[in-house]
């Protein structure tokens, strides 16, 4: 996972800013250590930082156009770039660089060419000629952006937000699936267009688990393109596990001649982590001993994750109680994956938004409403889940794929009937996907229920964060916090601390707001969901403390 940074002129010159720029995009190098790259011109300054994972010999950005009009940086994979080459056959390519389409969709169609991508993106591409950038996001936002405006009005964007604090007073998300094209307007205008959003335009749609089966494997499939090692992240619940098996089901071929050679590295490697004992150890190598991955199970101690509390939030620029939990032993897994040398590892996040499957969802009470709640968890991921596993893993250089979120698969999987993501008594959530793939997985996994990855890695890993924050935020401190924090003031002990260390890194109200409300809980917009009155003034997020449906039987809701 590369990183970008563009800084383009409101009519102050640009030349003197080159070595300014280039200290600001060293503080994201983690992303891309491999090279840098510069174009700068009066105009516009545009650096990125490249982890190479595909073309390793021509692939480095910013990519000029063959006349040297438009220059390009991309954070991301297109991961249908070579059909998409194929309708651009007049475009003299100057690399095999999968982002590359990017310059000669746009020469072709225009801005329409952004519904085209199906990948994970943020780019920049900049005409010398008109002086014009256009900025956009992926529909998903599994790639972060933020955006800025500095004193003298010159207006960044980078991949994370501790490049553009130093220069920027104020500082915003890039919203996901938003374009801002510097002719038309100064805000982003939304390109993509969710036609699966109504439940009517939904509701008696797809039924069949074949259907899901086909699509998510040809997602893996195409996700699975590189000129590096790579693995997958195996936790040992259902949705890691179906990712993982697929990954083996095609790791023989060399996914980008067309399944036509044999594969660089046909052995799939996994790679989980938990405390001694976690429950995710013992089931994910239950699941790579079945699918015949070669497994690597870290342990890690809580000291460990108490110790890199600090550096999470630094990467990841959350305090958000659920995504630092959560972030915490995949950051510390990264570390360890990162040494053996694999570069880009495919994981599963996502599956729950799109099916249902977080443990309140039990309590849906009709498919209207199932429906909209996971159209909400869909637009907030980038907040969340995308966060923790992009940054997560690039703290340390890794590019993290993720499949179920696929463009390709989520309109197949978010128009299906959703009735039948409904929890019925006796049966378990996301069973449609259960379904669809219990031939290649063991039973025990098939059947395993619902784990959130921070309580899966080891139930007292939640147990000791909040310990520890007891000790180190008194009564009287969290009485006070609202004069202390006043922007998104939080409401535990554990919230607090998190709060504070990522004031020590990012300073001010503007670095605040680029983070959800701190009284997280596991439900996106809790004030919805008056069928879980388990939600009502809730302030832990895990999956145990909400619901309580880890102490019932799948029919006790």
């Amino acid at each position: 996972m590369c990183s970008i940074l563009g800084i383009f002129n409101s009519g102050s010159d640009l030349l003197d800013f080159r070595d300014q720029a280039l200290e600001l995009s060293k503080l994201q190098r983690h992303r891309g250590p491999d090279w840098s790259g510069v174009y700068s011109d009066e105009n516009a300054i545009l650096v990125h930082e490249r982890l190479s994972i595909v073309d390793l010999v021509h692939g480095a950005q910013p990519i000029l156009s063959p006349d040297g009009r438009y220059v390009l940086a991309v954070n991301g994979e297109i991961y249908n770039h070579a059909a998409l080459r194929l309708e651009t056959p007049e475009y003299d390519f100057q690399t095999g660089s999968d982002c590359e389409v990017i310059i000669s969709l746009f020469l072709k169609y225009g801005l329409d060419f952004l519904n085209k991508l199906n990948g994970i993106f943020a780019f920049v591409l900049f005409d010398t000629e008109e002086n014009r950038y256009i900025v956009a996001r992926d529909p998903v936002g599994v790639v972060p952006l933020y955006t800025g405006t500095d004193r003298k009005g010159n207006v960044f964007f980078a991949s994370e937000l501790k490049s553009l604090l130093p220069e920027c007073p104020q500082v915003h998300v890039f919203p996901p699936g938003h374009v801002l094209d510097s002719r038309d307007s100064v805000e982003s205008q939304p390109y993509v267009v969710w036609h699966w959003k109504s439940y009517d335009a939904v509701a008696g749609g797809n039924t069949e688990s074949s259907l899901v089966r086909t699509s998510l494997e040809q997602a893996v499939h195409r996700q699975m393109m590189s000129d590096v090692p790579f693995g997958v992240l195996l936790s040992g619940g259902l949705d890691s596990s179906i990712i993982a098996a697929l990954a083996c089901k095609f790791s023989e071929k060399r996914i980008e001649d067309n399944d036509l050679s044999t594969a660089w590295w046909p052995r799939i490697h996994s790679f989980a982590i938990g405390l001694e004992g976690a429950p995710d150890l013992e089931a994910a190598q239950h699941v790579a001993d079945s699918i015949d991955s070669v497994h690597h199970g870290f342990t890690f101690t809580v000291q460990e994750g108490l110790d890199a509390l600090k550096d999470v939030i630094h990467h990841v620029e959350t305090y958000d109680v659920t995504t630092i939990r959560a972030s915490t032993p995949m950051y510390l897994l990264a570390r360890k994956i990162k040494a053996m040398g694999i570069k880009m590892v495919l994981s599963g996040e996502g599956a729950d938004e799109i099916f249902g499957g977080y443990l309140y969802f039990h309590k849906a009470p009709n498919a209207r409403e199932l429906h909209e709640e996971t159209v909400r968890k869909l637009e907030r991921l980038h907040l969340f889940d995308c966060t923790r596993a992009n940054k997560s893993m690039a703290a340390w250089g890794i590019e993290a794929r993720v499949p179920f979120l696929d463009l390709e698969f989520l309109d197949v999987a978010m128009t299906l009937d959703p009735e039948v993501k409904m929890i019925r008594t006796g049966m378990l959530e996301k069973q449609i996907l259960r379904d669809a793939f219990a031939d290649l997985l063991p039973e025990s996994i098939v059947k395993r229920q619902k784990e959130q990855f921070s309580d899966g890695v080891g139930y007292s890993w939640i147990d000791s964060l909040r310990d520890y924050a007891d000790v180190r935020v008194t009564d009287d401190t969290l009485d006070r916090a609202a004069f202390m924090f006043p922007v998104n003031t939080p409401d535990t002990k554990e919230g607090y601390l998190y709060r504070s260390i990522f004031e020590d890194h990012f300073p001010g109200d503007p670095a605040a707001l680029t983070v959800p409300s701190g009284k997280s809980i596991a439900c996106s917009t809790p004030e919805a969901l008056a069928w879980d009155a388990s939600f009502s003034g809730a302030a832990d997020p895990s999956g145990r403390a909400i619901t309580g449906i880890h102490e019932d039987s799948y029919g006790g809701k």
